[in-house]
């Protein structure tokens, strides 16, 4: 059973309204008030398929604590990033490409940018049966960690360059005439090895290079690098700042985005209990993957000497790692447990409560989490909570509990919002 899409009632909007609501909406404060108010309603019963259990919170920061202190012993943590996925039993693979950076080195910062940027837009979830086999480590790699080095592997190869003598970078030229082939390709997709979502993974790819060619430069070609940098004056700017911008200049490519009266607002979903806005009442955003791009361009940029700053301004990311950890762990619960075994798409009201709760659940755990370790929320913002973490302890309890590591709802890859 596939449950139906809420509709925004827009009989009452102006025709400036949809352009504020648009505005309003590429935001994180916008991600975490509006999860907040689903949570709100949650504490009072007020939701149709999830309620909360808060007694268990405290179970799960320990969980997550314990997993922490396992997985870095020293509480060293480094930030939840796709660099991440590319430190693998082999080594750590982006330094056998790229190099090691140096301080300041703006072009090695740029390379690292347009690699952060594709390999995030395919890392939206692979699936329980896909993997990938790595022929240079002689490795096999499946979900987050096969999509890293396949796109890894890809970038190395100049698939996203429209020079061939310069491999690693990424350009408009390369993106917008991209066919299926070669990515199916370069991401071992057969018969016996389905990726969900491959053809909408390609549009993606597509419309980013549509958005780029949309902010040329006239001495080169434009890039994801140059997108991002031409966001930034000085050498820092906030967390949330910078998602906002890649908001703006991204909000048109999502093969499934969200739409309301003509403006694009990407990865954003519908709730009733979101009614508490002037503006895009009934619209919950949620901005995962763009968020999950920021967090993976915090070192990128720390390479060439620019700083985030305020990385708490980000949310928790709304995926299944963390939104698993929170049902396994008995924080989530469904209504009816026959929930479990529904088909739900990423646009169904389910999914939207599930995804919400997990943002406002996250803000609600990060505190115990770092009361168990010991640590202040300076020293452990939610980006190294992610990684210590809840995304880790998620990915361990769902291989406990399901074949597959499966997440406990029975989700429809697209290919780009998961």
């Amino acid at each position: 059973m596939i449950l139906p899409r809420p509709v925004v009632d827009s009989s009452k909007t102006t025709d400036s309204e949809p352009i504020a609501a648009a505005r309003s909406l590429l935001s994180a404060s916008a991600v975490r008030e509006r999860s907040h108010w689903i949570l709100e309603a949650a504490k009072s019963d007020g939701l149709t398929h999830f309620r909360v259990n808060l007694d268990a919170l405290l179970p799960c920061a320990t969980l997550v604590a314990k997993e922490t202190r396992s997985n870095y012993p020293n509480l060293d943590v480094p930030y939840h990033s796709r660099w991440r996925h590319f430190e693998t039993s082999a080594g750590d693979l982006s330094k056998t490409i790229l190099g090691m950076p140096t301080p300041g080195d703006l072009e090695y910062c740029r390379a690292a940018i347009d690699l952060s940027v594709v390999s995030v837009l395919l890392d939206a979830g692979a699936g329980d049966t896909w993997c990938y086999r790595d022929e240079i480590t002689q490795t096999q790699y499946e979900r987050s960690e096969g999509l890293a080095v396949a796109s890894l592997r890809l970038f190395d190869s100049g698939l996203f360059s429209s020079d061939p003598g310069q491999c690693h970078r990424v350009d408009s030229a390369a993106l917008s005439r991209l066919e299926s082939s070669p990515l199916q390709s370069g991401l071992q997709v057969a018969e016996g090895n389905p990726l969900p979502g491959i053809d909408q993974r390609v549009t993606l790819l597509n419309a980013l290079g549509h958005a780029l060619s949309d902010h040329p430069r006239t001495d080169i070609l434009e890039r994801p690098a140059n997108l991002v940098l031409n966001g930034i004056d000085g050498d820092t700017i906030r967390a949330d700042e910078l998602l906002s911008h890649l908001l703006r200049k991204l909000k048109s490519i999502w093969p499934q985005g969200f739409y309301y009266h003509n403006q694009p607002l990407g990865d954003v979903g519908c709730h009733p209990a979101a009614d508490q806005a002037q503006l895009g009442s009934g619209l919950v955003p949620f901005h995962k993957l763009s968020q999950w791009l920021v967090y993976s361009l915090l070192e990128p940029l720390e390479w060439g000497g620019i700083i985030v700053t305020e990385l708490d301004g980000l949310t928790g990311l709304p995926e299944y790692r963390n939104g698993g950890l929170l049902i396994d762990s008995g924080v989530i619960l469904p209504v009816n447990p026959d929930l479990y075994d529904q088909p739900l798409t990423p646009d169904s009201e389910p999914i939207v409560e599930w995804r919400a709760l997990t943002v406002a659940l996250l803000d609600e755990l990060a505190p115990l989490v770092r009361n168990c370790l010991g640590l202040e929320a300076h020293a452990f913002p939610l980006a190294r909570m992610l990684q210590g973490g809840t995304w880790s302890a998620g990915r361990r309890l769902a291989k406990e509990k399901r074949p597959n590591a499966a997440p406990p709802l029975t989700l429809q890859l697209t290919g780009t919002v998961f």
